[in-house]
């Protein structure tokens, strides 16, 4: 099955697609924001500049898109029908850089909270993991 979109219409949709500031990624945050909780963003000097970074409790928070890090959710699961080999290769060398970053990060000293998309989407259950995470304030 070819591609419905033309390359310079795929172009467009793709340079859309970001790292940072995702929807997901602003939910989580308003939250911890809401708790009372204070952080920096992307701190460059951490391996995989994680989302949220806690220096005071030395916790940090990834944000992880279903499909972009392959969530056993079934956003994650999905596979493209164009182009599967090259999206395949591109998604499994995200979850190996994560657990490359993971590990650096829990070797640093950090402790480290991956929320998925897919449990944003329930704003009672993410704020109950932050709590957990972070302690109550």
């Amino acid at each position: 099955m070819t591609d419905v979109l033309t390359p310079a219409q795929r172009k467009k949709c793709m340079s859309r697609i970001r790292s940072k500031d995702t929807k997901p990624e602003m939910v989580v945050r308003r939250l911890a924001h809401k708790l009372g909780y204070r952080f920096r963003l992307h701190r460059r000097d951490l391996p995989g500049k994680p989302d949220l970074v806690f220096p005071s409790y030395h916790k940090v928070i990834l944000v992880h898109g279903c499909f972009w890090h392959m969530h056993k959710c079934k956003y994650g699961k999905a596979t493209p029908k164009t182009n599967s080999d090259f999206w395949q290769k591109k998604r499994r060398e995200n979850v190996r850089r994560d657990r490359r970053n993971l590990r650096a990060l829990k070797n640093s000293g950090w402790n480290v909270l991956v929320i998925w998309e897919c449990q944003v989407k329930r704003e009672s259950v993410t704020e109950g993991k932050l709590k957990s995470f972070l302690g109550k304030k």
